[in-house]
């Protein structure tokens, strides 16, 4: 296994480790501060992969599968998190997970036909503005509150936008696939 894949798998087995400083208990404050710091390593783990794998040409079918699911789970898990400790309404991680799972879908639709779908600058937006919610989310800093929210809620548009767009730009996928 390579590097980039090892990577990967790092960040799969790093999400039950962030779920646990998220959600059980513990005393102190010193469990959040765990958790972003999981966080963090993990999500920079989802940067060196790709421009490892991409630089040295050591991409493969395993990490074109694994890596994108990786992310999901980090993402999801934390969003899912974020519903137990009522930081974000279920609704609007309801409508979160909703696009990735639709976006996945398109995206083996795509790989059927031999099509590889990049992302486009909405996810990336979207990607990075969850990223960064999330952060402040999990470090929970008193007088951020407001930054919270515009956060959630920037977070759940550029998700809207990003998903029109990207079945948009990927019609001529979709009308392949049916029969």
């Amino acid at each position: 296994m390579n590097i980039p894949n090892r990577l990967t798998v790092l960040r799969v087995l790093l999400v039950p480790v962030f779920v646990v400083f998220m959600l059980v208990p513990f005393s102190g404050e010193w469990a959040k501060w765990a958790a972003l710091a999981v966080f963090v390593i993990a999500s920079l783990t989802d940067l060196a992969d790709g421009k490892i794998a991409r630089k040295y040409g050591l991409v493969t079918n395993f990490g074109k599968f694994m890596d994108p699911l990786a992310d999901k789970l980090l993402v999801c898990s934390a969003l899912i998190c974020f519903v137990a400790t009522e930081q974000i309404p279920a609704a609007v991680v309801i409508v979160i997970v909703s696009r990735e799972l639709i976006i996945s879908g398109v995206r083996l639709i795509a790989a059927d036909q031999g099509v590889v779908l990049a992302a486009n600058i909405w996810g990336k937006l979207k990607t990075t503005c969850q990223m960064i919610m999330t952060v402040v989310l999990i470090a929970d800093l008193d007088g951020l509150e407001m930054a919270e929210q515009i956060l959630i809620y920037a977070s759940l548009i550029l998700t809207v936008i990003s998903l029109g767009c990207y079945l948009y730009q990927n019609r001529g996928v979709l009308k392949e696939g049916t029969n």
